[in-house]
């Protein structure tokens, strides 16, 4: 095994069965089943699965502050989160858990420790499931932080959404392929719409291909859930994997390898290559 072919991010709400308060445990055991050593996972749902954990057990949601409690429902939540995608990833892999930080990747010794990590991963038949340590992330320190950083360094990443932490670490493994699964098809020009979606942006040049993607932020409004960024800064972040492989949005209900084939609807982003023919 080279190293780390394939990331994907799945996002909190493709995790969850709204309707029913619960974890979709059909969509966690089918992702988990399709997981393999080369794949990096970047995994949300750890704070909202940590706050119906909490209902369930206590009959009320917590109160005080915003971040304490983003911190103890991601605390709660983290340990289910593993423990399911540990019962349901094939049992001859490892699995290993990296929570990531935006010092992780703002200092180049340490992008260089976790990227080794990953490396070490491909290696040794086990899959790494990362997201953003939110039990020990205070944001008005992450603020003040992220404000020094950005005095010395001309690009500053934050990693405080899970696309671009997915983003990031395809740039870092040098991952032929981003997929991205949530709870749409892919990118619509009218979200409203479902007949609107964009199988294809592509270019034959690096330009083109960002004019394309941008052209598309423009028609991209609101949010699958509150705090989550959207469609317009999931297109942002991806454009440096779309330059250098392949970006894939696609439904969680579909399978890993029925989206990388095209075998069903989702949004496919990147170069266009010479003599290719575009569907």
């Amino acid at each position: 095994m080279s190293g780390i072919g394939l990331v994907i991010k799945i996002g909190s709400m493709a995790l969850i069965r709204k309707h029913e308060n619960d974890i979709d445990y059909n969509v966690l055991a089918r992702l988990s089943a399709e997981l393999k050593p080369g794949t990096a996972l970047i995994s949300s749902g750890a704070t909202e699965i940590g706050r119906l954990d909490y209902i369930k057990r206590t009959g009320n949601e917590l109160s005080g502050e915003r971040d304490d409690v983003i911190t103890d429902y991601a605390a709660q939540g983290q340990a289910i989160l593993m423990s399911q995608y540990r019962q349901f990833i094939r049992p001859e892999y490892s699995v290993r858990q990296v929570l990531v930080e935006h010092t992780h990747f703002n200092d180049p010794v340490k992008r260089e420790h976790i990227r080794r990590l990953f490396m070490r991963c491909a290696e040794q038949n086990a899959i790494p499931i990362i997201n953003y340590n939110d039990s020990v992330s205070a944001e008005e320190n992450r603020k003040l932080e992220l404000t020094a950083l950005r005095k010395n360094a001309e690009t500053v990443v934050e990693c405080i959404d899970n696309d671009e932490t997915a983003a990031v670490i395809a740039d870092l493994t040098g991952a032929e392929t981003l997929l991205i699964l949530g709870s749409t098809e892919g990118i619509y020009r009218d979200a409203a719409d479902p007949s609107t979606l964009i199988k294809f942006i592509g270019g034959t040049d690096e330009d083109e291909l960002e004019k394309g993607i941008r052209r598309l932020q423009e028609s991209c409004v609101g949010a699958s859930r509150a705090g989550a960024q959207g469609a317009r800064a999931k297109l942002e972040y991806i454009i440096p994997a779309a330059k250098r492989g392949t970006v894939i949005i696609g439904h969680s209900r579909h399978k890993i390898s029925d989206l990388l084939s095209g075998a069903v609807p989702c949004t496919r982003i990147g170069m266009i290559k010479k003599g290719s023919v575009v569907i």
